[in-house]
């Protein structure tokens, strides 16, 4: 037992190295600071109430008294993009955390316990995978109807499939490795072999699908505002204020609609990029 010690601690070294941060985490990191520090200060200032119209004339282009313009109600494109944060990435975030940790605690105790227990929850997962995501979200919302709590339960719902499949694979593909064998041999439990061991050495790849899932999520909170059965219409998020400016881009108000879009590329792209350097620092093939 003492012989496998050694073997452990340097498995364990290995796989906790820190890699230095890459360009891609460093600007990612950046940009998701930014949004949530503004969704932050939204809380307590804005220009202008972001859900009051007539805070300036209507269709009034970007100037010194409206940064970003005014949309077909008076209300000030930049105080509404500012509330958005909060729904956009507050929605995004809570359903992200959701997926992962259900996801991750069915996937690995299906990974780890494999026979029937693996069989019964893939075949769930398989059952409710049927359905694309946005498809699916779009379905369930319009006939509960819409509201931030049933978006949340919704999109963490659709990730769920997702986070378990790829802990699964990753616990399966670990689980008779030699740190694995010791941590039993030691007398730990089942679980705590698979929780305390397996998971902390599998959770790279989940960490960068995280954010993959993050952006996906982010557009997907955005499409259901843009269609109109996400959140309620008045409220100040981002697919819903694209929405209110599609009819005014052919009469040349593209302020309307054009910055709140941005908000969203811009998150979405500090998602991915945020991935993207999590995958260089936990994949030793990608470090640069």
């Amino acid at each position: 037992m003492s012989s496998l010690s050694p073997s452990l601690s340097l498995s364990l070294s290995r796989s906790t190295k820190r890699a230095p941060m890459s360009w891609s985490m460093r600007i990612g990191l950046g940009i998701l600071s930014f949004y949530i520090g503004v969704a932050i200060l939204s809380v307590f200032w804005t220009p202008y109430d972001p859900t009051m119209p007539g805070a300036g004339p209507a269709y009034a282009p970007p100037s010194l008294d409206h940064w970003l313009g005014t949309d077909r109600l008076g209300g000030d494109v930049l105080s509404r993009i500012m509330a958005g944060a909060q729904y956009d990435l507050g929605i995004c975030l809570a359903a992200v955390t959701i997926s992962l940790v259900v996801g991750c605690i069915l996937g690995v105790i299906a990974g780890y316990y494999g026979g029937g227990i693996d069989t019964v929850i893939l075949r769930i997962v398989e059952i409710f995978s049927a359905f694309p995501g946005l498809l699916f979200a779009m379905l369930v919302v319009q006939a509960v109807g819409p509201g931030i709590i049933n978006v949340i339960a919704v999109l963490s719902f659709v990730g769920i499939p997702d986070y378990l499949r790829l802990a699964r694979a990753e616990i399966r593909a670990r689980r008779e490795w030699q740190f694995a064998e010791a941590a039993r041999l030691v007398g730990n439990r089942p679980l705590v072999v698979a929780f305390k061991h397996l998971l902390p050495n599998s959770i790279g790849p989940v960490l960068a699908f995280t954010s993959v899932n993050a952006a996906f999520s982010a557009l997907i909170i955005a499409s259901l505002g843009f269609l109109g059965i996400g959140l309620n219409p008045d409220d100040p998020e981002w697919g819903n204020m694209i929405a209110r400016g599609q009819d005014s881009v052919m009469t040349g108000e593209w302020w309307i609609s054009l910055f709140p879009g941005l908000a969203i590329l811009g998150m979405t792209g500090a998602f991915y990029l945020l991935g993207d350097g999590v995958s260089d620092a936990t994949d030793p093939r990608r470090r640069r």
